[in-house]
């Protein structure tokens, strides 16, 4: 019997060496995984750090993926990813070669080891929803609202820049 895929968003984001080759190598890698599918994948956008730690700005981007993998096997996925490319995790909110976020995983909550979805903050977080609403408006973010939704009442939204193609 084969499974049905289920919609699933990610935030990828960076800040170390050429952090745009970085997004675009990690979207290479999930794309040729077995069992995940890019389907959308928004513009890149400049935002200012998150956190206590100075650093330099974030290219973030976010994507859909259709996907048959259980959401603990793709958060793995995306760990192991990230070790691939060689990020090293020392500092809660300090710079990162690259990060890979599920934010979405259909209609799904989950709470359970060090897995939350929907992510838990990122409604009041613009460097998320700004490209997540260019690619999927309609996001069910698990409170009641779309990202749309979301978006209008997010704050910080002047820092999110997009880049030129």
């Amino acid at each position: 019997m084969t499974q049905t895929p289920t919609r699933v968003a990610l935030g990828l984001g960076s800040n170390m060496g050429n952090s745009r080759e970085n997004l675009e190598m990690a979207v290479r890698h999930l794309d040729a995984t077995s069992g995940i599918t890019v389907v959308a994948r928004s513009s890149v956008y400049r935002t200012p750090p998150w956190g206590p730690i100075p650093q330099d700005d974030y290219s973030n981007m976010c994507i859909t993926i259709d996907t048959v993998l259980k959401p603990r096997a793709l958060l793995e996925r995306g760990l192991a990813i990230e070790a691939r490319m060689g990020r090293i995790r020392d500092e809660r909110w300090g710079p990162r070669l690259i990060d890979i976020d599920i934010l979405l995983y259909g209609t799904e909550k989950i709470d359970k080891d060090g897995l939350i979805v929907p992510h838990p903050r990122m409604s009041e977080r613009a460097f998320v929803l700004i490209p997540l609403t260019e690619i999927w408006p309609d996001a069910p973010l698990g409170d009641g609202r779309t990202a749309a939704q979301a978006l209008e009442t997010c704050p910080d939204k002047d820092g999110v820049v997009k880049l030129d193609d």
